[in-house]
Order: C-alpha cells, then structure tokens, then sequence
C-alpha cells in the first residue's frame, strides 16, 4: 500500500537537477519527467536558491561536482550546514569516480558517474533515495517525544533489544522514573508547569546518560524508562538525580519515585525487565518524599506470589473457595442496640496459603481488571444467602455489598444488579449498595447519573469512607446518597484525640444536614461505643458487637435477634 501511495503522489514531488551542462541537465529531465516535476539550476550558487523557495517540496537533488561560481562540494557542506535542507537526499553525478568518498562524508546519499547508466538505472536509484529519506523523516517524527526529545516506548524497546544482541556481556540496569502525584500537580500549577517538570526530568536523564550506552524515553504522561551500563552505587545514583532535579525545580511539594532492577536477566524481555523496576517504583507510592527502591527477591517473591492469585482466581470462583462473610451492623438509637443490616465481606479461603486478607487481592485484582468479576461473584452470593435466609428460616436483614470504582464505568451496571435481584426473587430494599467517598470524586457526573438511575429503583446507596479526605461540602450537597458511612480511622482515634472527636460531631451535623443516617465501622470498645452514640451516631459496626462471619454462624445471630 505504501508503495501505492508514493506512486500516487510521485507527481507531486519535484526533483532538482544542478549542472553547468544544458545538455546534460535535458538528458536527465526526459528521463526524470515520466515520473517527477523536474526544475533545474546551471552552478550551486543558483542550486541554493532554488532549494531556498523549494524547500519543503523537493524530494531530491541530482548535482554534478565541477560547476562555476560554487561547485558541488560547496554545495554539499551548504546542505549540511542547514537543518532544513538536510532531509533532501543528494545523488552525486560527475565523470570523477574518485570523489565518491569524499561526497558521501559530506553527506550525499548516492554517487552516479558519467556517462549515464540506463535510464531504467537512474529512475530506480532515484526512487530508492526517495524512499529511504522519507522512511527516515518517518521513523525520525515518531521516534522522539516531542515533549521531551527523549525516544518514544516502542523505539526505546526496540534500540534495548538491539543493544542487548551487540552488547551482550555488558551488565546492564532497569530504571522507572515516575512523578509522585503528577494528577494533582498539573490540577494546581496548570499543564504548563508540568510539562516544565517532564522535561526537566528528561534533561536531568540526558545528563546521566551522557558519554554511555543508555538509552532513556517517556513512556506514558509521567513515567519515564532507563536502560543503562550497570550502576555500581544506585544510592549515589538516585541522591543525584533527585538533587540536580530540585535544584532546577526549586519546589519542595514535587517529588520522584525511582524504581531500579539491578543487573538484569537477560533471559527476560526488556518489557519484563522494566515491569520489575515499575514494581520496586510502585513500592514507594504513597510516600510523600523523593526516593528509590531496589527490585529484591522479597519483591520477586510477591510478585510470584501476585502472579499465582491472578492466575487461580477463576478456579477459586468456581470452586467457591472465595466465601461471603457477613458482618452485622447495629442501631443504637434507642436503649437496646438493634441488629438492622449487615454488610458482606470477602474472604479467599485458599486451599495453599489459608485465609488470605481482602487487602491483599482486592488491590491486586482492581490494578489487572479482574475486580468486577469478584465483586459480581459477591452480589450473587449475598442475593442467593439472603434468599436462603428468607426461606429457611423465615427472617432476614438487609445487605450492603460494595459497588467498586469500575462497576461504577459499567454501562449495563443497573441491569446487572437489577437482573441479580429479580433472579432470586428479592426486592432492591433487601440490598445495599455501597459506594466508596474517593468513586464520588473521580467522575462526580457518570456516577450522579448512575446513582440517580439505582435509587429511582430503591435501591439504598451508602457513601462508604465518608471523612478520607475527598469531599468538599459543595459537590455532598448535590450528592444522591441514603447513607453516610464513617471512614474508620476517625472512630480508632476519637477517645484518644479531643481534634478527632470534634470532627465526628462535625460529620454529624453534615449527615443532619443531608437527612441521612450515619454508620460508624471499626467500633472496637465499650468506651468508642458511649461517645459515638452520644454524638448521635445512628448505626455502628465492628468488633464490638461482631467480628464478620461465616453465614451459617451469622444466621445464629439473626435467630437470636428474633
């Protein structure tokens, strides 16, 4: 197709011939004008003017060497001197078949002698030098970022895999750069700044890398790979780049995370390789401090481990070796506290490594995609137990199920826990469904609109981890929520912090504000229990009363509640 096209617009591209001979110059026009525009010029004085209003539209320039006023090589050294003009390819065309060096150190791209060869000759060798600068204007726009000058991904990848076929005996590291919190520095110093800061980071890199081997590129908005000699002092390596970095920056508010692989296996891909240095920069996400982190074999190790979940993960759905747990949540509004819902919890009851902690895989499965096939396996789980409960034992609470950041982007998401509803015979008061503060911030719009369309259905949408530190009051006014749930590190510090207390009263008043009930998590003593209910809390759950359980030891709590 490629070819197709450069027939296609061959018409379009001009070819300069510059000789001193008019016969010569006709000669080469008759061959040349089937398939380009053909302009001429007698001496490279006249040569240079014609390039100077052509520029962007010759495609080549055929030049003799031995020409009055500025001769071939004079011309040559001209093109090359001027960064506009050296994308022309030059074909060299003389009598003098011993110039056929020098013109090619000055830059000529193919030597043709005199007398001419075949026309047939002459038209494919123009064509190919054609060609091969235009696959090299190609290759040159698309293999630099043109933010930061450094390579793009794909050609970085590529010159590492060439790198390691002639230079295979040298040691060789992996380095992740990434901007903490880049998001937000662009949300309060504008896209201008963070641009600064990109490329800043990219000359800080060119500096390291000067007089090397390595090679560097940006791979996505604010991650930047390192393929490098070995570093024999990593430490070293990182004060210094961080330092010269926030001497040019001279803001204390933006940090780097710098992931290095050590020494690389070369039996691994480069992609393979820099996922490793990804994951020891990953190590450092939620500090607030410029850093680095060596990949280890305790990281090598979790992410064999990682990568075992991953791939059992169906199986163990399947199988039901993931197991809803269900902890009770209790109204304390009046003197008797009061079993009235429950939420369900996930538990991986793994048939290798025991129970594994929900905070171990649900962060691992929301990073590979896989975190709304769990939670689909919780909604129908909790709908069919709750339908069990209501059969068998003729009693039941409501269950609040967790509705995670990417349900929320599910354009059949209403469908699907409406279907789950109607399937097993239940009516959407018999399922909560909770939302975390942080989904609300993310797209307030889609999820107002999602919301919206759940509760028009009844279902009840509880704002769980109210207080983490996302809300502002405005955009909690405009809110479509029925619940307030309290982040549980408020209630952990309340009877020991006269601050945190205060702040729950003020969480209080918001909540009367909004007409909703509040639910506090994490309730673990008598003493958290008393200020709570004091304050006006509706609804607590935790230790207190229950640790989450098993279904058939839950149901015993809601026989007793009877």
């Amino acid at each position: 197709m490629k070819e197709t096209l450069r027939r296609e617009i061959n018409i379009h591209r001009k070819v300069l011939l510059v000789d001193d001979e008019p016969i010569n110059r006709q000669i080469l026009k008759v061959i040349l004008s089937n398939e380009y525009e053909v302009i001429q010029a007698e001496n490279g004085e006249e040569a240079l003017q014609k390039i100077a209003e052509n520029q962007n539209t010759i495609s080549l320039i055929l030049l003799d060497l031995l020409m009055p006023k500025m001769d071939g090589y004079q011309l040559l050294q001209k093109i090359q001197e001027t960064e506009e003009y050296r994308k022309i390819p030059v074909i060299v065309v003389t009598v003098d078949k011993e110039a056929e060096v020098k013109c090619l150190s000055l830059g000529a791209t193919d030597f043709m002698p005199k007398p001419y060869e075949d026309p047939k000759v002459i038209v494919a060798r123009c064509k190919k030098a054609i060609q091969l600068a235009e696959d090299r204007i190609l290759i040159n726009e698309n293999e630099r970022d043109s933010l930061t000058g450094l390579y793009t991904r794909l050609f970085f990848l590529q010159y590492a895999r060439l790198h390691d076929r002639f230079c295979h005996s040298m040691l060789m590291d992996a380095v992740v750069i990434n901007v903490n919190r880049f998001r937000l520095v662009n949300n309060l110093y504008g896209s201008a700044y963070g641009d600064k800061i990109l490329r800043t980071i990219a000359d800080v890199i060119r500096q390291f890398l000067e007089n090397t081997d390595g090679i560097a590129c940006r791979c996505d908005s604010d991650t930047f790979y390192i393929y490098c000699p070995h570093i024999l002092d990593h430490g070293a390596f990182a004060s210094e780049f961080i330092s010269r970095f926030e001497k040019i920056i001279d803001n204390s508010r933006i940090t780097l995370r710098l992931g290095i692989y050590d020494s690389v296996d070369r039996s691994l891909s480069i992609e393979q390789r820099l996922d490793m240095a990804k994951n020891a920069c990953l190590r450092l996400k939620n500090t607030y401090t410029s850093g680095y982190s060596l990949y280890d074999s305790q990281l090598h190790e979790k992410e064999l481990f990682n990568e075992k979940l991953i791939l059992e993960m169906d199986r163990a759905l399947a199988e039901k070796h993931f197991r809803v747990y269900f902890q009770p949540k209790y109204s304390i509004t009046g003197d008797t506290p009061k079993m009235v819902s429950a939420e369900a919890l996930i538990r991986w009851i793994h048939p290798e490594f025991g129970i594994i902690s929900p905070g171990i895989f649900i962060s691992l499965f929301e990073e590979n995609g896989l975190l709304q096939k769990l939670d689909h396996y919780v909604w129908n789980e909790t709908a069919a137990q709750i339908r069990d409960w209501k059969d068998r034992l003729g009693k039941y609470v409501p269950v609040s199920v967790n509705v995670s950041r990417t349900d929320i982007y599910d354009t059949n998401l209403t469908g699907r826990i409406e279907s789950i509803i109607r399937d097993h015979g239940l009516a959407p008061a018999d399922m909560y469904l909770e939302i975390t503060e942080s989904a609300y911030t993310d797209n307030t719009k889609q999820i107002v609109e999602t919301v919206d369309k759940l509760r028009q259905l009844e279902f009840k949408i509880e704002m769980d981890d109210f207080g983490s530190g996302y809300s502002s009051l405005s955009m909690l006014s405009n809110l479509p929520i029925d619940v307030l749930k309290l982040d549980m590190q408020f209630i952990k510090n309340i009877t020991r912090s006269r601050k945190d207390y205060n702040l729950l009263l003020i969480m209080m008043q918001i909540a009367e504000f909004l007409k909703v009930p509040t639910v506090a998590e994490g309730v673990e003593t008598k003493e958290q229990y008393d200020m709570l209910k004091k304050a006006g809390c509706d609804i607590i759950q935790g230790y207190y009363f229950s640790k989450p359980l098993p279904a058939e030891e839950f149901e015993k709590l809601l026989i007793k509640e009877s």
